[in-house]
């Protein structure tokens, strides 16, 4: 009984210095709907190369493939692999033995943005309908909290957010598909940008093109400076679908370029400088039993609870690939978010949410480090 109080008292300890010594402000969060983590690891897959799938056969080899697969995926991502992966994290390759997943059945965006956002699985979330998500989510929740309010902040290219945010009860600022920045005194960048969005082809229907969701997001963080926002890029998961392999690699590309504008920027800005955890991930695996396979992704796609994700932040261990043999599920993102911003996320009596991933944080090094001091 001793030890057991002993030990809760510890843990109590710990989490104090840990919020005391924390030095994330802020979150950036960036989702790549439906990116694999086979790519991410790997690099470009020649078996989806030299399928139908891709078109420009000689253009992609040129562009994305070499020998191995660190040679490979460091073509594809150069800022994921040069960066983020010498001072941050990165979880889900599983040819290491590391595992990251969802654990909905189902295998699609909404089930998994709703388990990311809201720390566990729901079955009454099952498919990519327009319903208002009935669960609190953690952006809800942070938005609550004192210092955060008006402060979050989501830019989507696809139209479905504002149901997976609930914006009618959430009240949270969800600007996705094609609908304009609507902030009083926005800029004339940002106006430029509202006007521009309605000009560019609209080729993917309502979901807005990636290059505009993300341009309106940076304009929004350099005018009002958010504490907390979540950029939903979409157009990897279209390419898939349309079996596009080339400009599924494009986007991808295209996405890692992103990540290096967002962070370099980060870094020089006194409101994100040394205070910002950045945590990239995607929502769903696809199918790769078969270059077919690699265009779905769903309950009856093998391999769809299969994901991946990076972590880079001043209270996150610079450990690159994470090689032990462990899983860490989408369910702990909620969590991990609001641990990173000394906030213990509560779903009200909605859902039981999944604990944060410790390894991504670092309060035993504040112990060793007070020990140390009193010796």
């Amino acid at each position: 009984m001793k030890k057991f109080i002993i030990l809760s008292l510890l843990l109590i300890i710990t989490d104090r210095l840990a919020a005391q010594f924390r030095e994330t402000q802020n979150i950036v969060i960036v989702t790549i709907d439906g990116s694999r983590w086979q790519e991410i690891f790997r690099g470009a897959d020649s078996s989806i190369i030299n399928s139908k799938y891709t078109t420009n056969k000689d253009a992609v080899l040129k562009k994305f493939w070499a020998q191995t697969p660190q040679e490979r995926r460091k073509l594809l991502m150069p800022y994921m692999w040069s960066i983020i992966s010498r001072r941050g994290q990165l979880y889900g390759n599983r040819d290491l033995g590391n595992k990251s997943e969802v654990t909905n059945m189902f295998g699609s965006s909404y089930p998994g943005y709703n388990e990311m956002f809201t720390g566990a699985p729901d079955w009454r979330i099952n498919g990519n309908r327009a319903i208002n998500n009935p669960n609190t989510n953690v952006l809800e929740y942070i938005n609550q909290q004192e210092g955060f309010k008006k402060k979050v902040a989501v830019f989507a290219s696809w139209e479905l957010f504002p149901y997976i945010y609930n914006i009618k009860r959430s009240g949270l600022n969800v600007n996705a598909g094609y609908t304009n920045v609507d902030e009083i005194d926005i800029n004339e960048h940002i106006k430029y940008l509202n006007d521009l969005q309605h000009k560019v082809p609209h080729t993917i229907g309502e979901t807005r093109l990636d290059t505009m969701t993300f341009e309106l997001g940076k304009a929004y963080l350099q005018q009002y400076k958010p504490r907390v926002i979540h950029f939903a890029f979409d157009e990897t998961d279209e390419m898939g679908h349309q079996g596009k392999y080339d400009m599924y690699l494009k986007y991808l590309n295209q996405q890692d370029e992103y990540l290096r504008q967002l962070w370099e920027y980060i870094q020089t800005d006194p409101n994100y400088k040394d205070k910002t955890t950045l945590i990239v991930t995607c929502d769903h695996g696809r199918g790769d039993t078969s270059p077919w396979a690699w265009t779905e992704h769903s309950i009856l796609i093998k391999n769809s609870i299969q994901t991946w994700m990076a972590i880079i932040g001043p209270d996150t261990p610079a450990d690159g690939e994470i090689t032990t043999s462990t899983t860490i599920y989408q369910k702990q993102l909620a969590q991990t978010i609001a641990k990173f911003l000394g906030i213990d996320f509560k779903a009200n009596t909605d859902h039981a949410v999944a604990d944060a991933i410790e390894s991504a944080r670092k309060p035993q090094a504040i112990i060793v480090g007070i020990a140390n001091r009193d010796n």
